[in-house]
């Protein structure tokens, strides 16, 4: 339901409670860190393209923020982003096909599989990392340092809390 439309003062909170306005400030972040790696010439085309058509989701970034540049096993990788195993499967399957991952071997356990970026992977890694850092610049920016700062804060220490 957009903001704009009027509720009785009995249902607002249902719009403007905070895990609603962290859920809406979550998506826009996301969504600008993509807008801005569909517009990056470093990014493969491929990948650009897929980030520009709206392809790629949050569920697609948990790989982005959760797979380690050595690689990660998948049970790993899914415990870490808080997704079934299957799901990350899933998901793993799909990020494989468009070139940003593959599996091998595990040095460790021969009877595991690990996920690791290609060369692609690691170039799409680096333009999420400027991707981002250039949306908190724009966050920081749009609310000021100051308040940049106390919401920083504020949501580290009741993530961890």
């Amino acid at each position: 339901m957009p903001h704009n439309v009027h509720l009785p003062s009995s249902d607002a909170w249902r719009q403007t409670h905070l895990g609603r306005l962290l859920g809406d400030a979550m998506r826009r972040f996301d969504e600008r860190v993509l807008t801005l790696m569909s517009h990056d010439a470093d990014v493969p085309l491929a990948l650009s393209n897929l980030a520009a058509r709206a392809q790629v989701s949050a569920a697609h970034i948990h790989i982005t923020r959760h797979l380690e540049r050595g690689g990660s096993r998948l049970t790993d990788l899914a415990e870490r982003a808080g997704m079934t195993k299957q799901a990350m499967g899933a998901l793993v399957n799909q990020c494989e096909a468009w070139g940003l991952i593959t599996r091998g071997p595990d040095p460790l356990d021969a009877r595991a599989r690990r996920v690791v970026f290609t060369a692609d992977g690691l170039a799409w890694l680096d333009a999420f990392r400027g991707a981002v850092a250039q949306a908190e610049s724009e966050f920081r920016a749009s609310v000021g340092d100051d308040v940049a700062t106390v919401v920083t804060i504020g949501l580290e220490a009741y993530a961890t809390g």
